[in-house]
């Protein structure tokens, strides 16, 4: 694992319980697919090929008493609707586009499940 940038460590300043996870995550994406790009910005760390395909933010999709602490939210871009309990929050923003965002709060919950659908997230955004 790489030490984090200068960009992702301010990101991440306020929310120091989460890097560790936010790390195993990184780390999984550059390994597991190619032309991964990454752009920091201030609500949220984008990641994407020919488009966005994930990101990480600390969006609150539930009410704060049912986040974890050292949360992170996972928001991935897909052509059809996941079921999923791990599914936080769900939303349409264009026909045959669904976004879907999952939190995550251990390494242990990147997953291969998750992984499968960054991997669909990844492609649809490939194939724009």
């Amino acid at each position: 694992m790489q030490e984090p940038d200068l960009d992702t460590l301010m990101f991440f300043d306020s929310h120091l319980k989460a890097l560790e996870v936010y790390l195993v995550f990184e780390d999984l994406l550059y390994k597991s697919f190619p032309n991964v790009n990454k752009r920091v910005q201030k609500t949220q760390i984008t990641f994407y090929n020919t488009h966005v395909f994930a990101c990480v933010s600390f969006a609150r999709v539930r009410r704060k008493a049912e986040l974890p602490d050292g949360y992170m939210v996972v928001t991935l871009g897909l052509p059809a609707l996941l079921y999923s309990d791990r599914v936080a929050a769900r939303s349409q923003p264009y026909p045959r586009r669904w976004t879907h965002h999952v939190v995550v709060s251990t390494p242990e919950e990147i997953d291969d499940e998750l992984l499968s659908w960054i991997g669909e997230a990844y492609a649809f955004a490939d194939a724009k």
